[in-house]
């Protein structure tokens, strides 16, 4: 199975730069080794389980919780029967379709 996780989430009473907060979340997704891509607005993860990707939800909170009263986030969920590397697989198959795109 594939599940591709979009979220974002971020303290809501620290102002207008969080980021230094969401990078305590990236660095903790870097280590863990799971595929993903940072955007500018939220954090695409690829996982072979939904317990896996909700699984990163609940440690990014636990991340920001003891920094914040409120935390706001975001989630979309693609699953999918069959072979992970469609983090990458989607994109190529656009670009494929038409043409080298500047980024």
């Amino acid at each position: 199975m594939s599940v591709i996780l979009e979220f974002a989430m971020f303290p809501t009473d620290k102002g207008t730069s969080v980021s230094e907060y969401v990078s305590k979340i990236i660095k903790m997704i870097d280590a863990s080794g799971v595929a993903y891509q940072l955007t500018p607005m939220g954090t695409i993860i690829e996982t072979e389980t939904i317990e896996e990707a909700l699984g990163y939800m609940s440690s990014a909170y636990a991340i920001l919780a003891p920094f914040s009263e409120r935390v706001y986030s975001t989630a979309t969920l693609d699953i999918r029967k069959g072979e992970l590397g469609r983090l990458v697989g989607k994109v190529n198959s656009i670009r494929n379709k038409i043409g080298d795109i500047k980024t």
